[in-house]
């Protein structure tokens, strides 16, 4: 038995319904534990470099029961990448048509940093996935990010066309907000040595946010 997942026993011929409560609770508990330790470990690894040996070490927990949860290691993957899809692509989901277009632009840029400052092992998790040449996410970028950039591409597309920002290819300005957000994320330990910022509790974020904010300005402002 592991975990408490399994409790034999029936009240009256009838399954008791407490165990299966409690099972549901550890379930959830280790799944959770499993999956959080899964993440330090691929952002830190990437999925080849990844063992479920170092996963079951990370989380507290054997190697077996970390397959009682989860098939294997590809599993685990799978489901942080399925889970981090959603939050990947709420940033730029919040872009509003209705909305003044330079201020949406500049704020979806805010909110792009703001997930790098708040996940960055998430964000290492997705590089890493990318340069692999995405084989467990290639359906997602299919069918979900691409109607999405199509969309938001289209959008910013018309602002420009009615003179509301300056022309702008929006693909390649979609890919450059991502490239210059994430960057202090995946390379956070790049970033750290080269650009110290004791002053500020904050890191490199808040001097990052007034320059990428500025540059895009800059850019777009007709």
């Amino acid at each position: 038995m592991k975990d408490g997942e399994k409790s034999g026993g029936k009240a009256g011929g009838k399954p008791r319904a407490q165990p299966a409560v409690k099972r549901s609770r550890i379930q959830t508990r280790n799944r959770k534990r499993i999956l959080d330790a899964a993440l330090e470990v691929f952002s830190a690894h990437g999925f080849r470099g990844a063992t479920l040996d170092q996963i079951a070490a990370e989380a507290g927990l054997s190697k077996p029961n970390i397959l009682y949860y989860f098939d294997g290691k590809e599993a685990i993957h799978v489901t942080l990448l399925n889970q981090l899809m959603e939050t990947w692509l709420d940033p730029l989901e919040q872009m509003n048509p209705e909305g003044e277009p330079l201020e949406e632009i500049i704020a979806y840029v805010r909110r792009k940093l703001d997930m790098a400052q708040a996940y960055p092992r998430e964000s290492r998790l997705f590089a890493n996935e990318i340069l692999q040449g995405a084989p467990r996410m290639g359906p997602h970028l299919e069918k979900r990010l691409k109607p999405l950039v199509d969309e938001k591409a289209a959008l910013i597309a018309g602002w420009a066309a009615a003179g509301r920002i300056a022309p702008v290819d929006p693909r390649h300005l979609i890919f450059s907000i991502w490239a210059t957000t994430q960057h202090y994320a995946d390379f956070e330990a790049q970033v750290n040595v080269l650009m110290p910022d004791p002053e500020s509790g904050g890191g490199v974020f808040p001097g990052a946010a007034t320059y990428l904010e500025t540059m895009f300005r800059r850019m777009l402002k007709v």
